[in-house]
């Protein structure tokens, strides 16, 4: 004899609560996925790009995993060898160098530096090497190397600003204020700039920068500075006249001052008076074709002699 047991039906209020169940499961992953969406649009990257992130990061988890084991197992090489390979792959090496704030200076010479490194894995590029090596070119005052992940090197480049010409014997070299050379020029690329010249002469531009800062009216007419016995300064204007000043920073700097306020009341500039000397210090030496340039010397109120043909 068999006996069957029979399971009893859902009451109908039983199927209506596990039919809620799933309604509710399912509206939990719609709100779930549509959050999901929410906030997968308010991020600045597509999917696509969020899967080479997170690839990324996992490789780069494990690049670092790999380097701390090998560390521990007493064995950098290998951690640096195995760093190297895993960023290699994920496709942390140099692709792109991007030149910034180049103005004066020869770009290429710039990349010529930077593309030693290329196909260089990202961990192995020396920054600091780098910014050694271009802060040998001479436009180059500073220089600043960064990495832009995954595949470009950034450099930033501050210039030197030209500021004169020095004049040697056989050639003209454009400087910065300091006296540092920048390259070589032409004479027709000097035109227009102020041009020091004399032994020793770039040592002094500072000083020279110093001097003409006294005299702000006379700065921009004054053409040329010659430095002479590496002790004093000739100036000579746009109008071809030369200024002989004393030796020493206060003397020189009180003579050209003086100078300029002689100037102001008498139009000494583009007169007849070809060279002036202010080295004596109560009186003015003046070289004139004539007996005029006396005259006018005495009108300013100082005490002058006209040299004639003496050289200042």
């Amino acid at each position: 004899m068999s006996t069957t047991i029979r399971r009893k039906a859902k009451t109908a209020r039983k199927a209506a609560a596990a039919h809620g169940t799933k309604v509710k499961v399912r509206q939990a992953q719609a709100r779930t996925g549509s959050v999901v969406d929410m906030a997968m649009g308010w991020l600045p990257f597509s999917e696509e790009q969020l899967h080479r992130i997170f690839l990324a990061a996992i490789l780069g988890g494990a690049a670092v995993l790999a380097w701390v084991v090998a560390s521990m197992a007493g064995l950098p090489t290998m951690a640096s060898y195995q760093l190297t390979q895993i960023a290699a792959e994920a496709g942390f090496e140099v692709k792109r160098v991007e030149v910034r704030g180049v103005k004066n200076i020869n770009e290429l010479k710039v990349y010529e530096k930077a593309l030693a490194e290329r196909d260089r894995a990202m961990p192995l590029v020396d920054l600091e090497r780098l910014r050694a090596e271009l802060l040998e070119l001479s436009w180059v005052k500073d220089a600043r190397v960064s990495r832009q992940l995954p595949d470009t090197l950034v450099i930033d480049i501050v210039e030197r600003d030209p500021h004169a010409v020095l004049r040697k014997a056989d050639r003209f070299v454009l400087i910065d204020e300091t006296g540092h050379e920048l390259e070589v020029i032409s004479r027709k690329q000097a035109a227009g700039k102020l041009i020091v010249s004399g032994l020793g002469a770039g040592q002094q531009v500072v000083a020279l920068s110093h001097l003409l800062e006294a005299a702000p009216a006379l700065k921009p007419r004054v053409a040329e500075a010659e430095w002479i016995g590496n002790r004093r300064w000739n100036l000579t204007f746009q109008t071809g006249q030369v200024l002989a000043l004393p030796e020493g920073d206060r003397e020189s700097a009180s003579a050209l001052v003086t100078f300029a306020r002689l100037d102001g009341t008498n139009r000494l500039l583009g007169g007849k008076v070809t060279a002036f000397d202010m080295r004596a210090r109560d009186r003015i030496y003046l070289r004139v074709p004539d007996e005029e340039g006396e005259e006018l010397a005495l009108k300013a109120g100082a005490v002058a002699h006209a040299a004639g043909s003496e050289n200042p």
